[in-house]
């Protein structure tokens, strides 16, 4: 059963670079939104490097990482058949299936956004960055805890953090939309 650990370690460490690059892509996102607002040249000289950059990441780390993460999720889920026999396991399964439509939608928006067709503010984009981050937490808790009473805990401590984030954005975009108008 050694080879278990080894799966474990390379799923986790997929997972980390996939989420790494779930996080920084909507932040790139929001620098295409904002450049595509400038006056020439800069539209078009920061278009394109962050065009480059965001299909760096996405192609370089962010599909191959959920690639490789799935693969090793499967091959542990070969080694460790019980776990599907498991109510926390039936829960994680989902956040990871919200996880995968997560990231499609954010391939969605790359595929506009290397085409320059802009759909989103920049704001939208800021919240949306948040969606990665309130499933990490869902499926940390589930994974942790596995009880049902305590990821249940985790849960709502997930949706009371997103309330949180939300207020958190609207204090800062005001913030910001002062500190633009002095």
């Amino acid at each position: 059963m050694e080879y278990y650990n080894y799966l474990k370690s390379l799923h986790l460490i997929f997972v980390i670079t996939w989420f790494a690059g779930l996080f920084y892509i909507p932040r790139l996102f929001v620098y295409q939104i904002e450049a595509s607002q400038k006056p020439s040249p800069d539209k078009e000289i920061l278009g394109e490097q962050l065009k480059l950059m965001a299909k760096r990441l996405w192609f370089i780390i962010t599909w191959p990482s959920a690639i490789l993460a799935t693969i090793f999720a499967i091959l542990l889920l070969i080694a460790q058949p019980v776990w599907l026999q498991q109510g926390w396991m039936h829960v994680k399964l989902t956040f990871v299936v919200l996880l995968f439509a997560y990231h499609f939608k954010t391939h969605h928006i790359f595929k506009q956004l290397q085409n320059d067709v802009v759909k989103w503010t920049s704001s939208q984009m800021r919240l949306w960055n948040e969606g990665s981050t309130l499933i990490l937490f869902s499926v940390v808790f589930l994974v942790i805890l596995k009880n049902s009473i305590n990821w249940i805990f985790g849960v709502v401590g997930i949706f009371v953090l997103a309330i949180m984030l939300m207020l958190g954005f609207k204090i800062y975009k005001r913030y910001r939309t002062k500190k633009n108008e002095e």
